[in-house]
């Protein structure tokens, strides 16, 4: 039960997270890698204000905000500089290296364990059902994840968001509406980026810790998620994309959890984990290739 709850929890974060990677990688296509900075800057500037004594609940929103605004970063540069969206991604992801360690006190790993967090929060507590209280920490998870979900869901569904799919799709069709299309992928830049900061924030606070190095192979476990839950998922249309991307994220967090379990027997220890993590990100990749090739062959 133990292992399950585990696994549940760090689903539900790093689903916050690939909803934001869905956005570049499904909607936008745009190869976005400054999230390998954004979901550590999250954390960082989480684990300072908490020990600056702001409250935990308002750094949710200040982690947002704060990868927001590196999405717009690299959206202008992108847009406005004329730099390949691959290229302003990598630029915006090693400045932020920089800045995260600022953000911390020049600390690579910065601990909160004695400091109020959103799952050690007496507010947040009182709300959740006494039958659940073993499981204060998935309810909270489950509830933010729905929440950001929802948020999207909605989002996709205005005129902006319509905007955001149509320039994944068909640039000139925006260009004809007479709606800027730079604007439109820096707005969805800044959206993914703040769901990536969002999620950071929210493991800094689960975990008790700001670590620099978190992030990364971010870019790697968003991108496996979002193909295991649209691949996973495909065949049942009523099942939204965003909801997809949430059952991938659980379920690719169970893959590495039973490859760590049963890579012990041959020598593999938990500080392989990103060598799995890029194993089985692989062998998705390839594994979905071939069901792509399939499809068109007997089409």
């Amino acid at each position: 039960m133990t292992l399950f709850i585990g696994i549940l929890e760090e689903g539900l974060i790093y689903a916050i997270m690939a909803l934001g990677v869905y956005i570049t990688y499904k909607i936008l296509d745009f190869p976005d890698l400054s999230v390998d900075s954004t979901f550590p800057m999250g954390a960082a500037l989480t684990a300072s204000a908490i020990l600056a004594g702001i409250n935990p609940v308002l750094t949710l929103f200040l982690a947002f905000g704060a990868g927001a605004l590196a999405g717009c970063v690299t959206g202008l540069i992108h847009v406005k500089l004329k730099v390949r969206d691959l290229l302003s991604g990598i630029i915006v992801m090693t400045g932020l290296y920089s800045l995260n360690l600022r953000m911390a006190g020049g600390r690579a790993n910065v601990p909160i364990f004695s400091q109020e967090t959103i799952f050690e929060n007496g507010f947040l507590e009182s709300v959740v059902p006494q039958n659940l209280t073993p499981y204060t920490a998935v309810v909270i998870l489950a509830v933010i994840t729905l929440v950001c979900k929802v948020l999207l869901d909605l989002y996709l569904k205005t005129r902006s968001g319509y905007l955001l799919r149509a320039v994944g799709d068909n640039e000139t069709l925006v260009t004809s509406l007479a709606k800027d299309k730079g604007m439109v992928k820096i707005v969805g830049l800044a959206i993914a980026n703040g769901f990536a900061a969002l999620a950071g924030c929210i493991y800094c606070q689960h975990k008790g810790f700001f670590e620099i190095s978190v992030g990364t192979g971010t870019m790697v476990i968003g991108l496996a998620n979002v193909i295991i839950g649209t691949q996973l998922l495909k065949q049942f249309s009523f099942i939204k994309s965003t909801t997809a991307v949430i059952v991938g994220s659980i379920v690719y967090k169970a893959c590495v959890s039973f490859a760590i379990s049963k890579g012990m027997t041959f020598g593999l220890e938990a500080n392989d984990l990103k060598l799995i993590t890029a194993v089985l990100f692989l062998i998705i990749l390839v594994v979905s290739t071939e069901r792509r090739k399939k499809v068109k062959e007997h089409a």
